[in-house]
């Protein structure tokens, strides 16, 4: 063998070291964009946990929004008294996927199934009222008040009108009026104020005047908007097929801030999520694998915790006895968690046996989730995790209450449960 001239050596050490420089900015690249992150100083704003508000007909609450409140912690203060075991009261199907719960107004069920029919039922006896085709394709949950009841289209069947969103009268199903979309729509609705807010896959922002229609404003995001916007404090909150988190004003639109989830190189993965905004945070997961919690005046990353597989799940948060402030949430890799929601640490993990895609909701001290995986719903104690409940159907976010009663929305079959 010839020997190899300087050059040549030298070269071939270039070589080497650039190979070594690769392997080592790869696995940075992969600790920092896939590990977890925390920032165990990050400001924690101590907030009362919420409570029922007062109402002339105690019996039974209204659920308005997807997520209930507008911050959309998932957390219903129920009575003492709705909680494991249960009796089934009644049973529908609705012959379509249900993907997304439905909300509740005085005494009425409003389902928006994912063959974008949208039924009005009785809370007690699980008759219909009404039903109102949309259009081909929905997945998303309605919004209602006292005046409408409103609801988005992912897919209307008319090629020149890729989205829709529309308002309907609570009692009658009549039109109130509907609106053409450049986009499709898969973002549950959210009111406040007069006006309706929510996202498109365009990555449209709109809010429109809730009686009319009438576009008050728009913001233009980098991805799709898939989530519900999340209201704090006069701000929404929400994220994007971007990879980034933002927050802007709900009177105009404008931006207040912008923040991707810290990944390198190639940024972050992608928020599907809706966020939860409490105790100064905004939690939310993300398909990188991570649930990240960001400080809601800055957008600066509080901490993020890896899972092991997509996030697509919202956050439920409340304050649990023994455990104080946590927030609960599935990944893919078929494991719950209750995370610490100041300092993101592992509180207690629940085996789903099975991909977790739907978002949990805590009613009272026990939190439901469902599992896509298995296809079942579990109730849980906040607290311990320990098994107080399973039905075997759900897929994604399974149960809404009045405060009487419960409601789980199985694969195809909505239930209405009342305690023992």
């Amino acid at each position: 063998m010839l020997p190899r001239s300087r050059g040549a050596r030298v070269a071939l050490a270039g070589v080497v070291v650039l190979i070594a420089a690769l392997a080592l900015a790869g696995y940075l690249y992969r600790r920092d964009r896939t590990g977890s992150i925390y920032h165990p100083h990050a400001p924690f704003v101590a907030q009362p946990t919420p409570t029922l508000p007062p109402t002339h007909s105690p019996e039974r609450q209204n659920w308005p929004n997807y997520g209930y409140t507008k911050n959309h912690t998932r957390f219903f203060p129920a009575p003492e008294s709705v909680r494991p075991p249960f009796r089934r009261l009644w049973v529908r199907n609705e012959h379509a996927l249900l993907e997304f719960p439905p909300v509740i107004h005085d005494g009425r069920i409003f389902q928006l199934a994912d063959d974008a029919v949208l039924s009005s039922i009785s809370a007690q006896t699980g008759q219909t009222f009404w039903t109102k085709p949309l259009g081909r394709l929905s997945a998303s949950s309605p919004a209602v008040t006292a005046d409408a009841v409103y609801a988005t289209v992912l897919a209307t069947g008319n090629q020149a009108e890729p989205g829709r969103i529309v308002a309907l009268n609570p009692t009658t199903g009549a039109m109130i009026w509907q609106r053409s979309l450049p986009s499709a729509s898969e973002s549950s609705p959210l009111v406040d104020n007069g006006l309706v807010m929510f996202g498109s896959q365009g990555g449209t922002v709109y809010a429109l005047d809730a009686r009319t229609g009438a576009v008050r404003w728009t913001y233009h995001a980098g991805g799709a908007v898939k989530a519900s916007p999340s209201l704090s404090g006069g701000v929404l909150y929400f994220g994007d097929y971007s990879g980034h988190l933002q927050a802007i004003s709900e009177r105009d639109g404008s931006r207040i801030w912008i923040s991707s989830s810290e990944g390198t190189l190639l940024g972050s993965g992608t928020f599907y999520s809706t966020a939860a905004v409490i105790y100064g945070r905004v939690y939310l997961g993300n398909t990188d694998g991570r649930v990240y919690a960001y400080d809601a005046s800055s957008g600066r990353l509080d901490w993020a915790v890896q899972t092991g597989a997509y996030v697509y799940a919202s956050p439920a948060v409340t304050n649990a006895p023994g455990l104080g402030p946590t927030v609960y949430v599935g990944s893919y890799d078929g494991t719950f968690y209750a995370l610490n929601a100041r300092s993101g640490q592992v509180s207690w993990t629940f085996n789903a046996h099975g991909r977790i895609s739907g978002s949990a909701t805590v009613v009272g001290r026990i939190v439901y989730l469902a599992a896509l995986g298995g296809h079942n719903t579990y109730g849980l104690g906040i607290s311990t995790g320990r098994l107080l409940f399973r039905e075997d159907t759900g897929s994604f976010d399974p149960v809404v209450s009045d405060g009487t009663d419960i409601y789980l929305t199985g694969q195809t079959g909505l239930y209405g449960f009342a305690p023992r």
